[in-house]
This record gives structure tokens, sequence and C-alpha cells, in this order.
């Protein structure tokens, strides 16, 4: 199957959906960067800061079910810009927040926003993306998490340092709103997009695609994987500034900055098993994520141990640890899940995938505090490598099951 004939079409697709993704991070890495001043101007306790970080997630799981569903009725384009509209709001209102529950309350309600973005963008990018193509293509689009990710703690901290834990929040809502306002007026379907609309017309059609979403066992092995994934991703996420902080002694800017190493080889990773998982067609998508996991094991086994002091080398072994976590995560939650799915229940598959996921996610607040202070740090990474392997274990099932596409 060759790429789309649109091809100014399919360059607009690509560049408005990554950059939606990529922003929507901005609404999230603020609250990671400011957790030492918000302990430090509010009183609020490491708990707090843990409970906080599971309403969001509990809410973005809850979310991402919604989203799938919506996302396939109503179309990405509408998903992603109401999406971005409330998750704008709802970042601003936490910087407005003086209490823990006031925290509570505006960050649960920005995680519900933020889980439109997935299924949203990635429905989008479904329509545009011919399935024989798909590692490659979703493996660079998948950058858009890991660089807005960058992007969004570099600016976070910027306006942290500049001007104070809440600058952090209200500055990225006006940019998350420009932003959904952008896709409102420029994202259109694709051509792949046409040939579901009749087998997603009624409800009864509907119901049945999305309980065959619920009955695939290749998506629940996917969605057991990513629950692995995503507890460690966003422990480190949430966690590594804060860790850099208070741990190895960075300044709150310096740990700001220096976690971004995480996210740069997030974006190598993720580029480079995108084009393995394609030119590699006698291995599926699964197996290829499977030996980047037990990668990912190693690496946190060698970090566990070193606790690295050296800036450069803490830069270096935190990429590798990005790079070998990113790649099966996005192959695991976009590509792979887009096979399975199929082209009429691309935004159910990803949401439902991503959904399990972030259940992992939702723990991971009380997973590395608890570990933290039963173990030390140093417990928090055998804890990692441990999950990683699981993580692989959990695709087994699927190394035959879950062939790719051919290109026609």
């Amino acid at each position: 199957m060759s790429a789309p004939r649109d091809r100014n079409g399919y360059a607009a697709a690509f560049g408005v959906t990554w950059l939606a993704y990529a922003t929507y991070y901005l609404g999230r890495k603020g609250f990671s960067v400011s957790k030492a001043r918000i302990v430090k101007e509010l009183g609020v306790s490491e708990g707090t800061l843990a409970t906080i970080d599971t309403g969001f997630l509990g809410a973005y799981a809850v979310g991402l079910f919604v989203s799938g569903l919506l996302g396939d009725r109503i179309g990405a384009r509408r998903l992603i810009s109401i999406g971005m509209l409330f998750a704008a709001f709802t970042c601003a209102a936490f910087g407005a927040g003086s209490s823990g529950a006031v925290l509570l309350v505006a960050f649960t309600l920005n995680g519900f926003a933020q889980s439109t973005g997935w299924p949203g963008t990635t429905k989008g990018m479904a329509e545009w993306t011919p399935p024989g193509r798909r590692g490659a293509v979703m493996g660079l689009w998948c950058t858009c998490y890991q660089v807005g990710g960058i992007a969004a703690s570099w600016y976070c901290t910027l306006m942290l340092g500049r001007s104070g834990w809440r600058a952090a929040f209200y500055a990225p809502a006006l940019c998350i709103a420009a932003v959904g306002l952008i896709v409102f007026l420029s994202l259109r379907p694709g051509p792949y997009a046409v040939a579901v609309a009749p087998q997603t017309g009624s409800l009864a059609a509907r119901a049945g695609i999305s309980r065959d979403v619920f009955r695939n066992p290749t998506l629940w092995s996917y969605g057991v994987a990513y629950f692995f994934i995503k507890l460690i991703r966003y422990s480190v996420l949430f966690w590594l500034p804060y860790y850099l902080h208070t741990a190895l002694g960075r300044s709150e800017t310096d740990a700001g900055y220096l976690s971004i190493s995480f996210e740069v080889g997030g974006v190598i990773g993720a580029v480079a098993i995108g084009f393995i998982s394609d030119r590699m067609i006698h291995l599926s998508r699964s197996m290829i994520a499977a030996i980047g996991l037990i990668g990912l094991a190693a690496a946190l086994l060698v970090y566990a141990r070193l606790a690295p002091s050296s800036a450069l080398i803490q830069f270096l072994m935190m990429a590798l640890i990005g790079g070998l976590l990113f790649g099966p995560d996005s192959l695991v939650s976009a590509s792979a899940a887009q096979d399975a799915g199929g082209p009429a229940a691309a935004a159910r598959a990803t949401g439902f995938v991503n959904a399990v996921g972030s259940v992992g996610a939702l723990l991971q607040g009380y997973v590395t505090v608890g570990i933290r202070r039963s173990f030390g740090w140093s417990g928090v990474f055998y804890v990692f490598v441990g999950l990683a392997l699981l993580s692989a274990l959990a695709l087994t099932p699927t190394f035959r099951r879950s062939a790719k596409p051919a290109a026609a």
C-alpha cells in the first residue's frame, strides 16, 4: 500500500496531531518540576503529592475508555480541540490553587481532559497512515511525547525559576488553548477514514466494535504489558526531578533540566524501533518490543548499582533508559495497537491499551514513595527491573498472533 496521494493533507495531519500531543505535556510537567517548591510554599506532604498524582492518573485511565469511544464517533478534530480547551482551563485552575484539596480537584479534572489526547491524535494519524508503513510513521510520530516532554520540562522549569511555580501552569494553559484552536481549524479526516464510515454509522455496529475490542486477547496482552511500562515511565517522569534534587543534591532548576535526558533518549528509541519493526517482517512488533524491554531491565540494573552522581553519566544513563523504555512504549501503544484494532476501531484500540496501562501509572505514586521509604531510591530502581521483565513476559502470547499488515 503506497503513501497517501494527498501529501499536503498527510503532512498537515502529521504536523498538527504531533504538535497537539506534544502540547498536552505542558499541562502535565508543571507539577513534576514544581513538587519541591509546592511542598515548601504550601506545606503539603509527599503523601499529598502522591495523592494528587493518583487523582490525575485515575481520571486519565477512566477518560481513555471514554475518549476511545468518542474518538471513533465524533472524530479526531472535535475530540482533540474540545479536550485541549478543557485541559487549558484545568491547568490554569491548578496554578490558582492554594491548598492540597484544590490542587487535587484541579489536577484530577486535568487528567480527564488530558485523556482526549492519545485516542484522538492516534485516530487522526491512523486515517492518514498506510498499515504497511505504520511502524516507521508512528515511530517517528511518537516522538511527540518525548519532544513534548522535553520542551514542557524546559519551559515549566524556566517559568518556575523566573516567576514561581504558579507561572509553570498559567503560561502552559495559554499554549494548550491556542493549539486546541489550531486543531479545530486545520485537522480533517484522511483517506483511510472513508472506508470505515459505513461500519461505524449505527449504534449496534459501534457496540459490536467495542465488544470486539474488549474481547481481543492481543489487546489485553498489550494492555497488561503497557501496565508495567507506564508504571515505570510515569514514576520516572513524575519523580525524577524530585529524586535528583533530594537524593543527589541538584538544585531545583538543575534537576528539572537534567531530567530531560530521559526523554532525549526516548526520541531516539521510538524512531529506531519503529523503523526496525517495519523492516524485520519475520518478527512481530510485540517480539521486538519485548527484546527492548529486556534491554531496559539490564540498563535499570546497572543504574541501580551505580546511582551516578556525575551529571554526564547521569544524563547518558537516563537517556539509555529512556530509549529502551520509550521504544517499546511507542510500539505497543501506537502501531501494534492500531494493527490489532483495525481501521474501524483505531481510537478504541489505542484508548483501551492506554487505559489498561494507565492503571499502572495510577499506582506509581504509591509504589515510588512506598518503596523509597522502605528500601531507599536504589530499591525503587530494582523494582523497575522486575516490572520491565514482567512487561516482556506479558507480550509473549502475542508473538505469533500479532502479525503485521503487509504493504499492498
